[in-house]
C-alpha cells in the first residue's frame, strides 16, 4: 500500500528528475560563476574601463621557449669577439655547482652583427628580416629574472613565480580588462607546449575560470593543427546541435528560474553557454587562414617549408588580436623538456630556429603596422632567460638569467630604441636593469592597468600580478 501523501505521481517525477538532469553541468559551474560575480563581472567577461590611459589595448606575446642567445642576436659585444677564448672566473647558479666559481671559456657569437635602419641598431644574420624592422622596436638589454631551469624560468615568466600557483599574466589582463569581443575567448596560447610548466602557463590559478586562457592546437601537433577542441560536433548536424543547445538553454531556465539563491550565477553560465554556441560560427571563420591574400600569406613565409608552421600562427595571431583577442601568445616551442632555443651544445642550430621565426616575425611586425594595428597592440618578443657568453662543452651556451634581452613594438613604447645593457661581454645586466616582474608592471601599465591596484582576495591575502614588486619602466614610453 502506497501512502499517497508521499506518493509522487510518474509525471511529476520524470520532470523534475529531467530538469535535475539537464542541470548537473549548471549546478557544477554555479560556485566558479558565483565567485566571478563577487568580482563585478559576468561569465562572459564583458569589457572593464581601465585604470589608467592605456596606450595600447591587446597584447601578442611572441615566446621563443628555450632561450636564445642574445649575445649571437641582438646584443653586440664587441669585447666579447676580441676576447674568444679567454678564461674567465664564473659563479655557478645551477644546481650542481651553484655559488662556486670556476674558469669558463669565452666565446664569440657565431654570426656577424650589422647595422639596421636609420636608428643603425646592430643585429646579427641571425635574423635579417627583423633587422629590417629595427626603427619599429623597443629593445631591453638589462633583463634578468628569476629561475634557472626551464620549468621554473618559463613559470616566472608566464607567472611571475617559479614554485606557486599563480595566474599567468595574460588571465590578470583578461580580468582587468574583459573581452574587446563577446564571440570570441578574451585570452588565447597558439600550439602551447604541455611540458616546463604546460598549462599552468595559461591558467587563472585563483582567479574565476571564466580568465583562464583557451589553447589552440598542441605543440607536438604543428601548425597545421590549429583547432578549438570540440568547438562542433562531429556526430550532429547543424540542425540537431542547434535542437539540442535550445533544449539545453530551456532546461538551466527552468533551473535558473526555480533557483532562489545564486539565481544571477545561473542566469550568467546560461550567458557562458551562448557564448560557446556563438563561438561555433565565429570562431572558424576567424581562423580560417584561406580568406588572407595569396600577397599576405606570402608575407609571413607560408607555404614556405622553413617557415610555413610558425608563419601561420603568426598569421592566426593578427587575425585573433583584430577581431579582439585581448592577449594572444604565439609558441614556438615543442614538447621536450629541453625546448628549441636550448642549444647547450650545436650552438649552429640556433640558425635553424632562427629561419622558421624571424620572416613570420617580421611579416606580423609589417602587417600590424599597414592596418594601422601597431599603435594600439603591443608585440612582446622573447625568451625566459638567455645564454652565458663563454662555451658550455665546444660549441653550446649554457642557460643566462642574468641578463639578456627581449624586444617590444607598437602599443606606446619609444620605436627605434634601446634601454639598458649588459656588461662588456653580454653576462650580467649592469644598466637600466629590468627584472621580469618589472617587465609584467610596465605591460600592465601601457594597458591601462596599474599592477599595485590590480588585486584578487585569496585564502585570505590580495594577491597582485607582480607579488610585492615590480617597477614601471617609464622610460621606454613614447
Amino acid at each position: 500500500m502506497t501512502s499517497t501523501c508521499n506518493m509522487l505521481l510518474r509525471r511529476t517525477l520524470l520532470g523534475q528528475a529531467g530538469c535535475g538532469f539537464g542541470s548537473l553541468a549548471l549546478q557544477a559551474l554555479l560556485p566558479r560563476v558565483a565567485a566571478a560575480e563577487q568580482t563585478g563581472q559576468s561569465a562572459a567577461s564583458p569589457p572593464r574601463l581601465p585604470m589608467l590611459t592605456p596606450r595600447a589595448k591587446r597584447i601578442i606575446f611572441v615566446f621563443m621557449q628555450g632561450g636564445p642567445s642574445h649575445v649571437d642576436s641582438f646584443d653586440s659585444k664587441p669585447e666579447l669577439t676580441a676576447r674568444h677564448g679567454q678564461n674567465i672566473d664564473f659563479t655557478g647558479v645551477r644546481f650542481g655547482d651553484f655559488g662556486q666559481v670556476t674558469q669558463q671559456k669565452l666565446m664569440k657569437p657565431l654570426w656577424k652583427f650589422r647595422p639596421g635602419g636609420q636608428s643603425g641598431k646592430l643585429v646579427s644574420d641571425l635574423f635579417p628580416e627583423i633587422r629590417r624592422h629595427v626603427d619599429d622596436l623597443c629593445f631591453l638589454h638589462g633583463l634578468h629574472t628569476e629561475g634557472v631551469a626551464h620549468g621554473p624560468a618559463t613559470l616566472f615568466l608566464h607567472t611571475g613565480a617559479t614554485v606557486q600557483v599563480r595566474p599567468s599574466l595574460g588571465s590578470w589582463v583578461l580580468y582587468g580588462l574583459g573581452s574587446e569581443n563577446s564571440d570570441l575567448p578574451g585570452f588565447i596560447s597558439l600550439m602551447p607546449s604541455d611540458a616546463n610548466g604546460g598549462p599552468r602557463n595559461f591558467s587563472n590559478a585563483f582567479l574565476p575560470t571564466v580568465y583562464q586562457g583557451t589553447p589552440i592546437g598542441r605543440a607536438q601537433a604543428g601548425g597545421g593543427q590549429m583547432t578549438i577542441d570540440h568547438i562542433r560536433s562531429p556526430n550532429l548536424s547543424v540542425q540537431q546541435q542547434q535542437h539540442r543547445f535550445n533544449l539545453t538553454q530551456q532546461l538551466n531556465a527552468i533551473q535558473a528560474a526555480a533557483t532562489q539563491q545564486g539565481r544571477d550565477e545561473a542566469e550568467a553560465v546560461i550567458r557562458s553557454y551562448e557564448l560557446a554556441w556563438r563561438m561555433q560560427s565565429t570562431a572558424p571563420q576567424v581562423m580560417d587562414l584561406s580568406k588572407e591574400s595569396v600577397e599576405t600569406q606570402k608575407l609571413y613565409g607560408i607555404g614556405e617549408k622553413e617557415t610555413d608552421e610558425f608563419g601561420r600562427q603568426c598569421l592566426l595571431a593578427r587575425r585573433l588580436a583584430e577581431s579582439g583577442v585581448r592577449f594572444v601568445q604565439v609558441n614556438y616551442s615543442d614538447q621536450s623538456t629541453n625546448p628549441r632555443w636550448d642549444q647547450h651544445s650545436n650552438m649552429p642550430q640556433h640558425a635553424i630556429h632562427a629561419k622558421a621565426t624571424d620572416k613570420p616575425v617580421a611579416g606580423l611586425l609589417q602587417d600590424l603596422k599597414q592596418r594601422g594595428l601597431l599603435e594600439d597592440t603591443l608585440v612582446w618578443w622573447g625568451g625566459e632567460f638567455g645564454r652565458t657568453p663563454f662555451s658550455q662543452g665546444s660549441d653550446g651556451r649554457d642557460h643566462n638569467p642574468r641578463g639578456f634581452t627581449v624586444f617590444l613594438a607598437g602599443g606606446g613604447v619609444k620605436a627605434g630604441f634601446s634601454y639598458g645593457s649588459t656588461d662588456e661581454i653580454g653576462h650580467l645586466a649592469v644598466d637600466g636593469k629590468v627584472h621580469m616582474h618589472d617587465l609584467h608592471a610596465t605591460l600592465l601599465w601601457l594597458l591601462g592597468l596599474d599592477h599595485e591596484q590590480l588585486r584578487f582576495q585569496y585564502a585570505g591575502r590580495q594577491f597582485r600580478p607582480t607579488d610585492v614588486y615590480g617597477e614601471v619602466i617609464h622610460d621606454i614610453f613614447a
